[in-house]
């Protein structure tokens, strides 16, 4: 395969274009709340951007291992998800995708929150979906005290309960 078949198919690829999509989003949202908070934060710094990008480089690197190497990890995504997304196969690289969308989705509704959105119904039907499949999701109540406070970090660490 020629690089820019290679480059074509990467670009092309529904899921990966969903990851790319998210990170714009979740970059948007975290400079606003950087704009608001005054300071930088996970988001608009350059942890943010080291990590959004490693991300996406990640990704690129999977694919060629999907090219490479013929793997079906559809069995370790549940039915719910594989008949909403209409997945049939599920290569290394979407696999990731779909960890790096749901860990991107929590991190935009967290910024959308700490920049004072009215997005409680949404924040709620999306950890009720996620909650399902981990338990590494930040506390209602954490998300709610660090609005009023400014920042999560204020906030203190998770207990688990």
């Amino acid at each position: 395969m020629k690089i820019m078949e290679f480059i074509n198919m990467a670009a092309h690829n529904k899921i990966i274009e969903l990851v790319a999509l998210a990170v714009v989003f979740d970059t948007i949202f975290g400079v606003l709340r950087a704009i608001r908070e005054k300071k930088f934060n996970s988001c608009a710094g350059i942890d943010g951007a080291i990590r959004k990008v490693g991300m996406l480089i990640s990704l690129v690197f999977m694919l060629a291992i999907d090219m490479l190497i013929k793997v079906n990890l559809i069995g370790f995504i549940p039915e719910t998800v594989r008949s909403q997304l209409g997945l049939t196969s599920v290569g290394v690289a979407e696999f990731f995708a779909l960890l790096y969308i749901a860990y991107e989705v929590v991190s935009i509704f967290k910024n959308m929150a700490l920049c004072g959105l009215p997005v409680k119904k949404v924040w709620a039907a999306v950890r009720t979906f996620l909650g399902k499949y981990t338990d590494e999701l930040p506390d209602t109540d954490e998300l709610e005290q660090s609005s009023i406070k400014g920042s999560v970090e204020a906030a203190g660490p998770q207990e688990k309960k």
